[in-house]
């Protein structure tokens, strides 16, 4: 069964709605912080919007780094002592961190912040996949327009949990938003160039839809959206005969997922005479290493970006948008 159709999953996520309710300004007074605040954040596209937008009035700490799938994380008691002394913590708000909705139920009802990071998304944006019965698909990162509303809740609750930071906040979220506005016109000029018949995005699971219709991508997940359905030998064997029906050069692997069924998908594909690759590896539910470029949210969407264009006969710089050639070198702004 999948965490998000598990109706145990379902009714910890509404006890989260709830007591997140109930904490919210409308609700209680938000008092002064002491500085700088102790913020936390579940998986690091969400930590590192929180960095940008905090600068030096926060101390910020994400629970999942480098090559952790989020699908699958069950909390460590290093995690739950990590979120009782938070002052604020956010999280994705769809389901994400289904393993994870239990703890963040206990530290929402105990007092503390909790905050979703999608709330102010409308329903209407939101893809609502046939499996999930009524719930939505957590990837909108993979939207830069959407992640700019992320921005925006993020410079809200840090506002109402350190009001005397409101200036610094405000000026941080607006300069963090223009450098995603910039990475979403890099995206649309790069991708474009990519010629209308290869434009199939296969990956190793569906994290990828909402970049998809942004961009114009039909895209083929192995897995369903979440890790922890597996794929059978029919699915396997029917992606093989998109791959060589529609001549599609290239397949990619991630960094959270198995390269395993995307090789079985080569191998199958050459079986049949037609030769694929491996586009490269994309970043899907985890950014990449703490300290590169790849390591940030915008570092992570352009090298998508440019690694996919590249692969599927886009034009797009060696470089990608960031103009740097070693990501090691690079701080998260391009």
């Amino acid at each position: 069964m999948s965490l998000r159709t598990n109706p145990n999953y379902l009714a910890s996520f509404a006890l989260l709605a709830l007591a997140a309710w109930r904490l919210s300004p409308a609700c209680s007074a938000s008092q002064p912080a002491t500085q700088p605040l102790k913020a936390v954040a579940t998986v690091g596209m969400i930590a590192d919007i929180v960095k940008n937008v905090a600068g030096g009035r926060a101390q910020v700490e994400s629970l999942m780094g480098e090559g952790v799938d989020p699908h699958l994380y069950k909390p460590t008691r290093t995690d739950m002592a990590t979120l009782a002394s938070a002052d604020i913590v956010f999280y994705n708000g769809l389901l994400l961190e289904g393993r994870m909705t239990d703890a963040l139920v206990r530290i929402a009802t105990s007092g503390k912040k909790v905050h979703a990071v999608t709330e102010l998304l409308d329903e209407k944006f939101l893809l609502e996949p046939a499996e999930f019965h009524g719930l939505y698909d957590p990837h909108v990162w993979m939207d830069p327009t959407a992640w700019t509303q992320a921005v925006r809740v993020i410079e809200t609750k840090l506002i109402e949990a350190d009001p005397a930071g409101k200036d610094a906040y405000t000026q941080n979220a607006s300069a963090y938003a223009a450098q995603l506005d910039a990475l979403n016109t890099y995206a649309d000029k790069a991708l474009a160039s990519v010629p209308k018949a290869q434009r199939v995005l296969v990956t190793a699971h569906d994290a990828f839809n909402y970049f998809g219709r942004r961009f114009d991508f039909e895209v083929v997940g192995i897995q369903g959206i979440s890790t922890e359905s597996e794929a059978g030998v029919q699915d396997i064997q029917r992606l093989v005969n998109l791959l060589v029906e529609r001549k599609i050069a290239a397949v990619f692997v991630e960094s959270t997922v198995s390269s395993r069924n995307i090789e079985a998908l080569i191998e199958g594909a050459n079986a049949k005479g037609h030769a694929v690759a491996i586009g490269g590896q994309l970043f899907s539910d985890a950014m990449g290493k703490a300290g590169a470029y790849e390591g940030t949210y915008i570092g992570m969407i352009d090298h998508n970006v440019t690694t996919i264009t590249r692969a599927l006969g886009g034009q797009a710089p060696e470089r990608g948008m960031s103009g740097r050639l070693n990501s090691n070198d690079a701080k998260g702004r391009p």
